[in-house]
């Protein structure tokens, strides 16, 4: 069956405001917020500045757009890292974890290099209300999890919370500072290595067990 006009003009439309979120990932992300002109955009795209406007509404909506599609994607249910979040087995499933958030780095250079231009640019408005609720997000995922840790005598003293929170920004850091910043071996070390030491410190410890550090002879 032909399809109408309609479908027709909504695909173009389609097209069209993919394109724009394209362009504007790219030219926001390599240039920054400010460096970044809507005519610039609109040349780009082979669009008018005025048809812009009309269908965003401004530049900064357009950033906003694509900081949020890049907060959806992450925090979509079939994503590899909300699997591993819904399964809730940290610390157990310490090399999935990496190995999700090394591909989710990989995946998503441009759109996390936009969090840096908001913070620099914006001090972190565009994105601050999706950090202030990330405690509770992992809360959600991971309570019961470290209720039931907690019951099997697993769990030292440590809060296993904070655990999953620094696991999971030190690896988007880590991969962070390799792929998007392009500094490999920032540790002196391979990626590799890097991770699997950081994942041995989560499981096990610096000191031996049972050993304080005043019992050392380290001076805090």
């Amino acid at each position: 069956m032909p399809r109408g006009t309609n479908g027709r003009q909504t695909e173009r439309s389609e097209v069209a405001t993919a394109r724009v979120l394209e362009v504007a990932l790219e030219l926001f992300s390599t240039q920054g917020y400010g460096a970044t002109s809507m005519r610039q955009i609109a040349e780009a795209c082979e669009q008018s500045t005025g048809n812009l406007y009309h269908h965003f509404g401004s530049k900064e909506a357009i950033f906003q757009r694509l900081i949020d599609s890049y907060w959806e994607r992450i925090e979509d249910p079939d994503h590899p890292l909300q699997k591993l979040f819904a399964r809730a087995r940290f610390p157990d499933d310490l090399e999935q974890l990496a190995d999700a958030i090394g591909q989710t780095v990989e995946k998503n250079k441009a759109s996390i290099l936009l969090v840096f231009v908001d913070v620099i640019e914006h001090q972190g408005r565009h994105i601050r209300s999706y950090y202030e609720t990330m405690a509770d997000r992992f809360r959600a995922a991971f309570g019961p999890r470290f209720e039931e840790l907690e019951k099997q005598g697993r769990l030292t003293d440590a809060d296993p919370l904070v655990a999953v929170m620094v696991a999971t920004r030190w690896l988007f850091y880590f991969y962070t500072v390799e792929k998007c910043f392009g500094v490999p071996m920032h540790f002196g070390m391979e990626a590799q290595q890097a991770v699997d030491g950081f994942i041995r410190i989560l499981r096990n410890g610096v000191l031996r067990h049972g050993e304080s550090v005043e019992a050392s002879g380290l001076e805090i």
